[in-house]
């Protein structure tokens, strides 16, 4: 009964360490599992980082261009602003352009030359002295002066276009010689 005992006994401890060692069988192939898992989850994050990182690089390049572009509009705004708000002006009962008219031309020549798809009109202009009739066709002398100066200067006559507004369109309303002085002059309009 002893030798009963004995392999009853045997047959338990041995019982128990296959138990031992089939738990912890299991928990290393959990453990290899949960390693594995652990590394997906750190690939998968590499990846979103990554992604992250490509779309913030992307957003940061679209940026700049968005930047580039807008500053070349306000340059491009301003130029023409400058090119429509600076007159030339006449001495009295003259449509012989000044060597003040001459320099602000060459400044239009050069920026119409770098804007190939621009017209410009060219408004003649006169003080209130003198008939209607004389102003107009004194303004129209002044805006084809100023054009044939901007021929000559290699920009193409079919991309100008005259007109006399005489003294219809004062720029100052004033009766005396500094006002007058402001309403003898060629403006530039883009068309």
């Amino acid at each position: 009964m002893r030798s009963k005992l004995w392999v009853g006994m045997a047959l338990l401890v041995m019982a128990a360490g296959l138990l031992m060692f089939s738990g912890c069988a299991k928990q290393a192939v959990k453990s290899d599992a949960g390693v594995s898992q652990a590394g997906q989850d750190a690939a998968a994050l590499e990846a979103e980082k990554a992604r992250r990182a490509a779309e913030i690089e992307a957003a940061r390049l679209a940026a700049e261009r968005d930047a580039k572009r807008l500053a070349e509009e306000a340059q491009l705004r301003a130029a023409r602003n400058k090119f429509m708000n600076e007159h030339i002006y006449f001495e009295f009962d003259s449509a012989v352009l000044t060597p003040s008219a001459v320099a602000v031309l060459k400044e239009k020549a050069a920026w119409l030359k770098d804007q190939p798809t621009v017209n410009v009109l060219i408004e003649g202009h006169c003080d209130e002295r003198g008939t209607n009739e004389y102003n107009l066709a004194l303004g129209e002398r002044r805006a084809q002066s100023a054009k044939a100066f901007l021929v000559n200067m290699g920009i193409a006559s079919a991309r100008l276009t005259t007109v006399s507004y005489g003294e219809e369109r004062p720029l100052d309303p004033g009766h005396n010689e500094a006002a007058w002085a402001k309403n003898r002059r060629a403006q530039f309009v883009i068309e």
